[in-house]
């Protein structure tokens, strides 16, 4: 049996090529095929999205870490959203919220472990006081609005509106935060300084990136869950694994190329934002489009995620303060392989 393409959008002559081309592939073969080109169209249309979208807003000013904290992280999220939202028109529970969880993971302990890597991270003190424990405060959020459906736990509606109105609240801080800083000039602003990109440039670059993050969150949810039916694999453990790693990938080398590039404020901040737009916006979205149905298994995951974070606001007070060393970051990446082999153990 073939992977199935249904995209109404796409011209009848494409799609006439692709079904031609499915019949001359095995089937377990392309369902990686299409894995491999959601998982390229994610992290190129998330690329896209986010030259567009930083050039658009170094116009106004902004200051790194501001721009980390929401349109670096609204870009970098996005392919999240678009999987999450698909899952949840599909009914994957298991996809939607395990890809939510197992991302923040690899956010914070394979992203800032990398990035942690290559040189020291200083963090802001206000990430510490405000964004991060509001990144903890959403974990809980996910258990408490969650409620019991049999061996089941159920994000209903209701709960989606309070995370929604949490990610409102979360904008509202930022933008309390950067009244009381002092704005940046254009000449000063931290992305980008190399492009010469104009506001039509930069439209064309933001919609052209929505388009490929439509399409790659498609092939992306398809392929996922075929190839672990194929496998007797479950959907939570893909979610977890393959997916959260694939959404991640925007992060993470955003994050390496900010801290290649000196702009230590903006990989944290791409990093924390991320993880609150994850929970409250993207989870946010996802349970009004439908009811999330999830395994209670996944409170452990939970756990992990909120230890990660507690792992990341200690080290900030052990050894150099307000600074992740390379060693902290080598245990935050070796807590996440710890991690993968935990889960692939656990199936």
């Amino acid at each position: 049996m073939g992977v199935k393409i249904h995209y109404e959008f796409i011209p009848k002559t494409i799609f006439l090529q692709i079904t031609l081309f499915q019949q001359k592939i095995p089937p377990v073969f392309l369902s990686y095929l299409i894995f491999a080109l959601g998982f390229a169209l994610l992290v190129k249309g998330a690329d896209w999205l986010i030259k567009g979208s930083s050039t658009l807003a170094k116009k106004f000013g902004l200051s790194e870490i501001a721009i980390g904290l929401t349109v670096v992280a609204f870009g970098t999220s996005a392919p999240e959203l678009v999987v999450n939202v698909v899952g949840s028109l599909r009914t994957s529970g298991e996809i939607v919220v395990g890809n939510i969880v197992g991302s923040n993971i690899a956010n914070i302990a394979l992203v800032l472990g990398s990035a942690g890597l290559l040189a020291p991270l200083a963090i802001e003190r206000g990430l510490i006081k405000k964004d991060i424990p509001i990144g903890i405060l959403g974990i809980a959020a996910i258990y408490f609005l969650a409620s019991q459906s049999g061996s089941e736990l159920v994000l209903g509606h209701l709960a989606g509106v309070l995370l929604i109105l949490g990610f409102v609240g979360f904008l509202w801080l930022i933008y309390r935060a950067a009244k009381k800083k002092p704005v940046v000039a254009e000449a000063e602003a931290p992305l980008l300084k190399k492009e010469k990109m104009d506001a039509g440039m930069a439209t064309i670059f933001i919609i052209s990136g929505l388009l490929a993050l439509a399409l790659g969150g498609e092939f992306v949810v398809d392929s996922a869950i075929r190839i672990a039916r194929n496998f007797g694999v479950s959907e939570k453990l893909i979610g977890l694994t393959l997916v959260a790693i694939g959404t991640s990938l925007p992060e993470l080398v955003t994050s390496i190329v900010a801290v290649w590039r000196k702009k230590i404020d903006l990989a944290i901040g791409n990093v924390v934002g991320s993880n609150v737009f994850n929970i409250f916006w993207v989870l946010g979205v996802s349970a009004i489009i439908a009811p999330i149905h999830f395994s209670s298994a996944i409170v452990t995951d939970l756990i992990v995620l909120a230890g990660m974070s507690l792992i990341l606001m200690a080290a900030n007070f052990i050894g150099k303060k307000y600074t992740l060393d390379r060693w902290q970051a080598a245990i935050l990446l070796t807590s996440y392989i710890s991690y993968i082999g935990f889960i692939i153990y656990r199936g």
